[in-house]
């Protein structure tokens, strides 16, 4: 049976039901001398008369009642079975995965994490932890996290967190035994903790700033992470100086496990922002993860 007999079965269902063409053809947007003339054709291909006509009602014929009873419940469960999959379209479900580094996590998205995973049951969040920069579209995540002014203007970016900055930081045991730098360019005469994001790059260079110039600085010291939570802890174990985001190490900056020094040097800087391609179908998953995690001053 192809489509065209379906919606005239369908056109059929609403005659009998409505016992008017009048009322049938408005619901179903035609005119009533073209919906008879489809009823017609109808009969003619079954071979049978489905509908009996008086100048005043519309009624079905036995046959017409046996073919309403044997198929009306058919087409009610497609109508229940097509608007049931409208509502999982519109239910978030399903997984995210998520680009970002164990920093972002701690200060962006575990704040808001168990709350969101409460609301949305149906939603898996998977987070890949990874300091290389990974190509969201090509390793087929949702989307990533970066810091602002490093996201490519082909992306879409969403704050996530407020501005941020790096600060020097060290435990009181080091600063006992080796003394305060008064500015940068006295780092390399400490201990710094170093991080290096990819197995192929560069040690990252402090970042600082003065009186509108920037420039970095390398420092030497005897051990490398990839992990800016280990650099953290390193430098509350008084390993040496790590630089780190401030707001990551708070909690240990306000119980005077670490104290931060060169602040006059490292300024704010557009915070870490949620990126992923301009696409024009999200996910109702997504586009929840999205105005849930976004960023609200």
């Amino acid at each position: 049976m192809n489509f065209t007999k379906i919606d005239d079965i369908q056109a059929f269902l609403a005659v009998a039901e409505d016992e008017s063409f009048t009322k049938a053809a408005a619901k179903l947007g035609i005119t009533p001398s073209a919906l008879s003339h489809r009823m017609k054709g109808l009969e003619e291909r079954l071979g049978i008369r489905l509908l009996s006509r008086t100048t005043r009602n519309v009624s079905a014929t036995e046959a017409g009642e046996r073919l309403i009873t044997s198929l009306s419940p058919l087409f009610e469960m497609i109508n229940h079975e097509v608007q049931a999959l409208g509502e999982l379209r519109d239910k978030p479900s399903g997984t995210i995965r998520i680009s970002c580094t164990d920093d972002q996590i701690e200060l962006c998205l575990r704040p808001k994490l168990a709350e969101f995973l409460r609301d949305f049951p149906d939603v898996t969040v998977e987070l890949y932890v990874n300091y290389g920069f990974t190509n969201v579209v090509t390793e087929r995540f949702d989307a990533g996290i970066r810091l602002g002014q490093s996201i490519s203007q082909d992306m879409i970016a969403v704050p996530i967190g407020p501005d941020i900055r790096l600060v020097v930081v060290g435990s009181p045991s080091y600063f006992n035994q080796r003394g305060e730098p008064n500015t940068p360019y006295e780092l390399p005469e400490h201990s710094c903790i170093d991080i290096r994001h990819r197995p192929d790059g560069s040690v990252y260079a402090w970042e600082f700033e003065k009186d509108g110039k920037a420039f970095t600085v390398k420092g030497k010291g005897q051990i490398v992470f990839n992990s800016i939570m280990h650099v953290l802890n390193a430098a509350v174990d008084g390993i040496g100086l790590g630089f780190v985001p401030e707001e990551l190490a708070r909690p240990y900056l306000d119980d005077g496990r670490l104290k931060s020094i060169l602040t006059d040097w490292t300024p704010y800087f557009s915070g870490f922002h949620l990126y992923y391609p301009n696409r024009r179908l999200s996910s109702p998953a997504f586009i929840a993860f999205v105005e849930v995690f976004k960023y609200k001053k």
